[in-house]
């Protein structure tokens, strides 16, 4: 039996490390973390208090993701305050979309086509 405690970190492949780094750090508004000294390029960022991001250099092959294939989610607090600060930005919107129980979620690519979700869930949902 193995006793889950919690998401860790979620790793993507990334073809520019600085490129990517601007973009988590001024579109998505991630703070970056301090990362071991590995022996390839790489970021580590926040995601919440105890979850991270992980970037690693080395992607070499498309990405082919979409909003109902792979993607992670980050919640947010704001989803008014998230769409204008992503169309300020010029981040690539891909959807936006009202759930069937009434979650609100907004979905850009990365520079590399990675798909991230942010996820409004209001208050009476999460009882």
């Amino acid at each position: 039996m193995i006793k889950i405690l919690d998401l860790n970190h979620v790793a993507l492949g990334v073809s520019d490390v600085p490129r990517s780094i601007r973009f988590y750090e001024e579109v998505v508004c991630l703070k970056q973390k301090p990362r071991p000294a590995f022996d390839f390029d790489g970021a580590w960022f926040a995601l919440g208090d105890t979850r991270e991001l992980h970037l690693l250099e080395g992607l070499n092959t498309p990405v082919h993701e979409h909003p109902r294939g792979n993607h992670f989610a980050i919640e947010i607090g704001d989803f008014e305050g998230c769409q204008e600060h992503l169309e300020r930005a010029g981040a690539k919107i891909v959807n936006v979309n009202l759930r069937p129980d009434g979650a609100r979620q907004i979905f850009i690519e990365d520079p590399d086509e990675h798909v991230v979700e942010f996820c409004f869930v209001p208050e009476e949902l999460k009882q």
